[in-house]
């Protein structure tokens, strides 16, 4: 899905997306039960079919319910809404965007999370 798709979703679609991206396959009660502030259960019914409709949700029938799980796979959107991101507020600088991150000051790495940082880095490098 490009970021493009995703932009086109209305701010609860987003969210339901998310839940997919998080879950995996969910039922309509499901969604209903797992979203903030959620709206009508025919409401969410309603939304996933419009969700299906864009290409972003199918469905399978597990006895009278439809299961539905995301189109593209996780990580795919992972790397379309990253390149995104980087694009969009980095210039395409992942220095950057790796320097804003570790320049924050509520980012607290633990040790074990440096050092895995710096075996991708080498790793990297004899790339």
């Amino acid at each position: 899905m490009s970021p493009s798709k995703l932009q086109q979703l209305s701010r609860r679609e987003r969210q339901i997306m998310d839940l997919f991206f998080q879950k995996g396959k969910l039922t309509a009660q499901q969604v209903t039960d797992l979203l903030d502030d959620a709206p009508s259960y025919t409401t969410v019914r309603t939304l996933l079919r419009i969700l299906e409709e864009k290409g972003q949700l199918s469905h399978t029938q597990s006895g009278r319910q439809y299961v539905y799980q995301a189109v593209e796979a996780k990580d795919e959107v992972k790397q379309h809404s990253l390149k995104h991101l980087l694009k969009t507020f980095f210039g395409g600088s992942i220095t950057e965007a790796v320097a804003t991150f570790l320049d924050n000051p509520d980012t607290d790495l633990s040790a074990e999370e440096l050092e895995e940082l710096e075996k991708i880095v080498q790793a990297a490098k004899k790339r």
